[in-house]
């Protein structure tokens, strides 16, 4: 596994508490001094850290005051990175995987093209389908670039929330991700395996999301629509 950056290490740690509720909504971090202590770094780091988490919404600078943790909303917003077993999480669902599949393929046409990839590199396919409450409602796949995850391995568990595996043991930071989001009839295998009707809405979206290093990952969800929807957040005028 390759060397995770200080500012990442940091990043993800308090991210990991915030979200298991060590620092809940309404309260401070401590010191910046504070910080360094307990995580024998620089300050540059912690603030690093701490901008990288401001500017995804779970942290605000409060001038004289310190740094205070945010309100997560429990939709799913579609100006911030989240996924979608996070938000399923956040609204009270327990959330399993059932069959997982990893393999290392040859990139497809798209793929390559999304990536920036030459004909014969590889990459890594993932495919699961993702529960709520024990009914499925959703087939996930997903191409991983393998330049930034040597030896990647995970199972059923590990799979549950990706995004928080990948934070937590890879120190990848996703910095923006395009999503289109269209809708379709469930095909007969896509239906059997999500225990609905052929023929029942799905919610289809495709999500290439990137680090600071370029494209990570292409996404595709389908999805169960009666059981689950997007919110847009609106504001102001171009």
């Amino acid at each position: 596994m390759a060397r995770i950056p200080a500012y990442r290490q940091v990043y993800t740690d308090i991210k990991k508490e915030i979200k298991n509720g060590k620092y809940p909504p309404g309260s401070f971090l401590p010191t910046e001094s504070e910080m360094e202590k307990e995580y024998q770094v620089s300050r540059t780091t912690i603030r690093k850290a701490i901008s990288m988490l401001t500017a995804e919404g779970y942290l605000s600078v409060k001038q004289g005051r310190g740094t205070e943790v945010q309100e997560i909303s429990t939709s799913q917003r579609l100006n911030k990175i989240t996924s979608f077993t996070e938000t399923l999480t956040r609204n009270g669902h327990k959330v399993t995987t059932q069959g997982l599949s990893l393999e290392v393929v040859p990139a497809p046409d798209f793929i390559q093209k999304a990536f920036g990839l030459k004909d014969g590199e590889m990459v890594y396919h993932l495919q699961r389908v993702q529960c709520a409450d024990g009914r499925p409602i959703c087939i996930i796949k997903n191409y991983l670039t393998m330049n930034m995850l040597p030896g990647f391995q995970l199972n059923e568990n590990d799979c549950v929330s990706l995004y928080t595996f990948l934070e937590e043991q890879y120190g990848i930071v996703l910095k923006d991700a395009v999503e289109h989001i269209t809708a379709c009839a469930a095909p007969f295998i896509d239906a059997q395996i999500l225990r609905i009707p052929t023929g029942a809405p799905l919610l289809v979206s495709t999500r290439i999301t990137n680090t600071e290093n370029g494209p990570f990952e292409y996404a595709i969800l389908k999805i169960v629509a009666e059981r689950y929807e997007y919110q847009v957040y609106l504001s102001g005028r171009v």
